[in-house]
């Protein structure tokens, strides 16, 4: 970079861009798989050739200066149209393929069920199914469409459009009949969180209801539970929960096939009503993909009752 008018590393402004977007150098180094020295070390690197600070290093993170910002959008931007039009370039010239983003726990009890009618109807569209966990980390280039949990303002994908599958949702407390009747069934939020299994998330991205918000939202006192089990996959939760090793928060349409199957039952006979709404992410250029307008149409007719379109 010895020249003013090189370019910095394509590592360095993936590197800023991710710590930027995440506040946290931690974090960044997560989603890029790389130690939190190797990220400061790129960090520093591109603010020594820039010779203007991005960060203030501060007591609760990172916060970007007035020229980070700027240089932040930028970047941001940049990033996004490059990934765009690679993946144009990388994407298969046949019109009869679909690549579907997801999260595991979504694609494995809700989307992969659904799938079997639609390649029914259209038989000759190939589909590729692509697990991301946080939604925040999908590249418009790299999806057609995206099915995740939606919060305004808290999960908004960039670039993207989001519109409801569901228009309502409810939360209830799912366990297996096995552990029902082994421990039995809590006579209220109390001693549900003083003699059962808690099912927690760790690291969830603001989508995934908390046991204790579920218990603010019901105007409960709230205490830690005194048995839990914890994961940083909900899937791996709900697997456990059907097996039989505690209770969870859960969707009862995205789990409509286990509750109906007797596969997990309730807890507790409260529900309240779920924050996010099951919603069809489609970047900007998916409007122009024969196969991700014929999958919106199909799934808008299996799910008449969505009628709720936000922008992100």
């Amino acid at each position: 970079m010895s020249s003013r008018h090189a370019l910095p590393p394509l590592n360095c402004l993936r590197a800023f861009e991710a710590a930027a977007r995440l506040a946290s150098i931690t974090r960044a180094s997560h989603e890029l798989a790389l130690t939190q020295s190797a990220v400061s070390r790129q960090i520093q690197r591109l603010e020594s050739d820039l010779g203007k600070p991005l960060f203030e290093r501060q007591m609760t993170g990172l916060a970007l200066t007035e020229i980070g910002k700027r240089y932040y959008h930028l970047v941001q931007r940049i990033l996004r149209e490059l990934g765009d039009a690679s993946a144009d370039i990388r994407r298969r010239p046949s019109e009869q393929s679909l690549t579907i983003a997801s999260s595991p726990t979504i694609a494995s009890f809700w989307l992969s069920r659904q799938l079997s009618g639609f390649q029914a109807r259209y038989p000759d569209i190939s589909i590729r199914m692509l697990i991301i966990e946080d939604p925040n980390r999908l590249e418009p280039g790299e999806c057609d469409l995206g099915i995740y949990y939606h919060l305004q303002g808290e999960v908004d994908p960039v670039g993207m459009t989001a519109e409801t599958i569901f228009d309502h949702e409810q939360v209830a407390v799912l366990c297996s009949p096995t552990y029902l009747a082994r421990e039995g069934r809590p006579a209220d939020v109390i001693e549900l969180l003083e003699h059962h299994v808690l099912m927690v998330v760790e690291d969830h991205y603001h989508d995934w209801l908390t046991w204790q918000c579920w218990c603010e939202t019901l105007g409960a006192v709230w205490q830690t539970p005194a048995r839990m089990l914890s994961a940083n996959s909900y899937q791996l939760l709900m697997n456990a929960t059907l097996a039989g090793q505690g209770v969870t928060l859960g969707w009862t349409r995205l789990l409509a096939h286990e509750l109906e199957q007797g596969l997990l039952v309730e807890a507790l006979d409260t529900r309240i009503d779920s924050r996010g709404r099951l919603s069809l992410l489609m970047p900007g250029q998916a409007r122009s993909v024969p196969a991700a307008q014929l999958f919106r149409q199909w799934l808008m007719e299996q799910n008449a009752d969505t009628l709720m379109s936000v922008e992100s």
